[in-house]
């Protein structure tokens, strides 16, 4: 019911904005049959020049971004955008790989019975809808993230508990607030439940409420949660995880023996 509706707001946005478009072009059309070749050089020639000082203002924009630590500008590390955060890059979109660093394939399984019983690496989307992982990226087990053949592309790493503890301190109050992304699913601006506590995306980290999968296949809490597995076992069968919900502007941390959960991965630089 959840991609359905996903897809439908999708559809929705995208004949809203076809419609507009449309609209534009003829309006520009029949303007032009009304204009001579003198009118459309000058107001070629003024579109250029406010391009221009677009250009030049964002400039300005981008470096003043260091001054707060942030560099929220994309800065693409072989084809995966990036952000720095303190002393951190970070992927800007959870990660969407079907195989390992050495190119093996990583299986997909969609069917409840079949997640239930993995003790190997596998990913699903959400509610097995590709419509909803193309926003949100894949879910993938522990097992996937722990196997030695390596999850994260080469020059990228899944961040350890620690790594994550560090992003959390540099950003203090409110840091998970600070790195979901802003609106509400209620008010058609954005992707989190309201209230969206704390949500500013001050860092460019754009995180997404993509839920998570249950060790017994279920899936849950897309819209409300979002759930990013770390690199570190607390004990064995034991695993790190972090959380951002729509109630609260906190990074939350939790250890879980349900290794079998499909969560997701945001990497790190090495």
């Amino acid at each position: 019911m959840t991609s359905a509706i996903a897809s439908n707001c999708l559809s929705a946005l995208a004949n809203t904005r076809k419609r507009s478009y449309l609209q534009s072009a003829n309006q520009i059309y029949s303007t032009s049959k009304f204009i001579n070749m003198n009118t459309s050089i000058k107001t070629a020639l003024a579109a250029v020049g406010l391009l221009v000082a677009f250009a030049c203002q964002k400039e300005n924009i981008n470096r003043q971004l260091p001054t707060h630590d942030f560099d929220a500008t994309d800065a693409v590390a072989g084809k995966y955008a990036s952000v720095r955060i303190g002393t951190q890059r970070w992927m800007t979109k959870n990660l969407d790989v079907n195989h390992y660093r050495n190119g093996d394939h990583i299986p997909q399984v969609r069917r409840k019975a079949d997640w239930d019983t993995l003790t190997t690496g596998a990913w699903c989307w959400f509610n097995n809808d590709s419509v909803t992982g193309a926003v949100y990226g894949k879910l993938y087990n522990w097992y996937a993230v722990n196997d030695p053949r390596g999850l994260a592309p080469t020059g990228w790493h899944v961040p350890s508990d620690a790594e994550w503890d560090t992003l959390s301190t540099h950003l203090g109050t409110n840091a998970g607030g600070k790195l979901k992304d802003t609106g509400t699913l209620e008010a058609g601006t954005g992707l989190w439940y309201k209230p969206n506590k704390g949500a500013t995306n001050k860092t460019g980290f754009t995180a997404l409420p993509g839920g998570f999968r249950g060790s017994n296949g279920t899936f849950f809490n897309i819209w409300s949660y979002g759930a990013w597995w770390s690199s570190s076992e607390f004990s064995t069968n034991n695993a790190w995880y972090v959380s951002l919900s729509y109630y609260s502007g906190d990074i939350s941390k939790f250890v879980t023996d349900e290794l079998r959960e499909g969560q997701s991965v945001r990497c790190l630089r090495d």
